[in-house]
């Protein structure tokens, strides 16, 4: 097992907890998204931008948990600093347009879940269920890609689309967060096994 490798699984590991926050952080913007139907453009802005902020902050978790190692660091930082910026552009532009909004969320989806799909490729050969982390990470990529190529339908159409992305998509990381949860419980296991007593 790579250096790299062994330590992006460790901080996953550990931060489980991080990771099914972000997914429960998601799964309430998508509820509420779906429970406020006739929502405005503009709280739909506010909506997302805390959950976006939200995300990123716990991306900065991953990022400082393993700041020794920048091949782990770095996939973690980036999505951090993307997350932030994403939030705060929808709070500085609360009144931004809605073809603007859905290419912002757009870029931020495509590239959110490029760096997952990178993080399960790095996890593939040490976790048996890293699929969760690449299905997460495939999700966010083609909802991105449906937001750019296919931004015509109506508003009410795209608010339950969004929706219902953020719904699979914090599933899929709870799902993610309980593998990692077990993980962690077998490897903590086998070494207080291993310890002579």
């Amino acid at each position: 097992m790579s250096h790299a490798t062994e330590n992006i699984l460790d901080v996953t590991g550990q931060n489980w907890w991080a990771v099914g926050l972000r997914g429960i952080a998601a799964i309430i913007f998508g509820i509420l998204s779906f429970l406020w139907p006739g929502v405005t453009l503009f709280m739909l802005v506010l909506l997302f931008g805390t959950y976006a902020i939200v995300d990123g902050v716990f991306a900065f978790v991953s990022a400082y948990r393993t700041a020794e190692n920048r091949d782990s660091a770095w996939p973690f930082l980036v999505e951090g600093i993307l997350g932030i910026i994403t939030g705060i552009v929808a709070f500085v532009w609360p009144g931004i347009t809605a073809v603007a909004l859905l290419f912002l969320i757009a870029v931020w989806s495509i590239v959110t879940g490029a760096f997952e799909l990178y993080a399960a490729v790095k996890l593939r050969e040490e976790i048996d269920d890293e699929w969760w982390l690449a299905l997460g990470g495939l999700v966010s990529v083609v909802f991105g890609l449906l937001l750019v190529f296919l931004p015509g339908p109506g508003a009410l159409a795209v608010i339950w689309l969004i929706a219902a992305y953020a719904i699979v998509f914090g599933a899929l990381l709870l799902a993610l967060a309980w593998r990692l949860r077990r993980w962690q419980a077998d490897e903590r296991a086998a070494t207080e096994a291993t310890v002579p007593t």
